[in-house]
């Protein structure tokens, strides 16, 4: 049995193919785990890779998005409290907008456009004719792992990688793998027109019933190019299954996105990790599973080559990934302190605190307490309407005899957005600084 306490990297998988193919690549695998935090659900599997003590773990079955990959991540924390940093591997669909992104290719997510390497695609506000605006920012993979990726990019432009190579050892160790995780013939590699879709409710091969004038066509790649090809950039990540080519296209036109996914969303703010994907398909209609053994694999034997780009050693000197969480509670817990204290007097004693801030050094305050709904077309109270209430609120913020907290509750559609939008642009004009939360249930 082995000790928790050993193991500094966690790898998280999001499928069974992709939790396979990540345990095909440790060089040493260890006995199970001798104890669990009393309330980790997880399973793991534990090894070495180049003198690393990796912990595996793998969504449950049927589970996917952020919220469950969060949960994953936790719990591996919690029963393996020295780990340091992580890695997210497996499968992801292709933006082939601006790069040539084909399948079987690898993307590593990368810092760019004042972005971490990732982008939640579906935690902003898309308007009509108007680019996606992200509302949402999510934290870079910790410098150790940056580093390794420039170390690894420099050894794959000047020698070339073997990730063929290495997916062909392990699939002659064990022959049963090979149907399903072996390279697919290259002509099932199809890419159709942004505007084509798949044939609704149809599960048959694309091969069999879509129309192949509408294909793509891509030469081969060159001898002297890298087959597949290793692409560093953006990720989008979000809860929903990216199947629509048109949106691929324009997200990626706007963002440079590379690639699309599901889980990695979930772990960067509470989990220091870098995110690898295997390219199975192009996140449009067309999608199927011939590929997603393979760009497992891809992904599992680039995030092996990047282990061993990392001193062993090294990583003991990283801080714990549960110290840095604990660290962003701190600072959390740190700001609703701040809150109490402004909002425990009364409200003439929160006024007058509240006039002691020089807005000025808030550069953040600009537009904020319009929220996500500055740039979008809907109204305020009608004139003439909610007047009670709407003089009830204001009598409320001016009163020192008032709680701190005016609540206002309701049913769904019942106009408690129109409301608290009507009433931030009264209290601008008055020059209140206020904070009003929509708590939806």
């Amino acid at each position: 049995m082995s000790s928790t306490e050993q193991y500094t990297v966690g790898w998280i998988c999001a499928l069974q193919a992709e939790y396979l193919a990540a345990r095909a690549f440790l060089e040493k695998r260890h006995d199970p785990p001798e104890e669990l935090s009393p309330n980790d659900n997880n399973h793991y599997t534990l090894g070495a890779i180049r003198g690393h003590q990796v912990v595996i773990a793998v969504l449950p079955d049927g589970e996917y998005g952020t919220s469950s990959a969060a949960c994953v991540a936790r719990d591996m924390l919690h029963s393996f409290p020295n780990i340091r940093f992580g890695l997210m591997v497996g499968i992801g669909g292709g933006a082939p907008t601006k790069q040539d992104i084909r399948l079987g290719d690898i993307v590593v997510s990368s810092p760019q456009r004042g972005h971490g390497g990732l982008l939640q695609y579906d935690f902003g506000k898309e308007i009509q004719d108007h680019e996606f605006h992200q509302t949402g920012f999510l934290n870079q993979p910790p410098t150790i792992l940056r580093t390794a990726v420039s170390g690894l990019q420099v050894q794959y432009e000047e020698e070339g990688h073997q990730l063929k190579e290495s997916i062909q050892t392990v699939l002659e160790g064990n022959k049963r793998l090979r149907r399903k995780y072996a390279q697919p013939p290259v002509e099932s590699d199809r890419l159709y027109d942004s505007q084509y879709t798949h044939l609704q409710d149809s599960q048959s091969d694309c091969a069999k019933i879509c129309d192949s004038s509408k294909l793509i066509r891509r030469p081969q790649r060159d001898e002297d190019e890298d087959n597949p090809a290793i692409h560093y950039g953006l990720i989008a990540s979000g809860n929903r299954l990216m199947k629509n080519a048109m949106f691929r296209d324009k997200l990626a036109a706007e963002q440079d996105i590379l690639c699309f996914e599901m889980e990695a969303a979930g772990l960067m703010n509470h989990f220091p990790c870098l995110v690898i994907r295997g390219v199975c398909d192009y996140a449009d209609s067309h999608k199927n599973k011939e590929w997603q053994g393979y760009a497992a694999m891809m992904a599992a034997a680039y995030a092996k080559d990047l282990l061993r780009q990392i001193v062993p050693q090294r990583v003991s000197h990283e801080r714990k990934a549960i110290e840095a969480i604990r660290g962003q509670l701190k600072d959390v817990s740190k700001n609703i302190d701040k809150i109490h204290d402004i909002t425990s007097g009364s409200a003439m004693e929160i006024k007058s605190m509240a006039q002691t801030i020089d807005l000025k050094e808030l550069p953040v305050a600009e537009g904020a307490e319009f929220g996500t709904y500055m740039d979008q077309h809907e109204e305020e109270c009608l004139q003439g309407t909610r007047e009670e209430l709407l003089y009830d609120i204001n009598e409320w913020a001016v009163s020192p005899e008032s709680k701190c907290i005016f609540w206002l509750n309701g049913l769904a559609g019942t106009g408690k957005s129109t409301i608290s939008r009507t009433v931030a642009k009264s209290f601008k004009k008055q020059g209140f600084l206020v904070y009003l939360p929509l708590l939806h249930k």
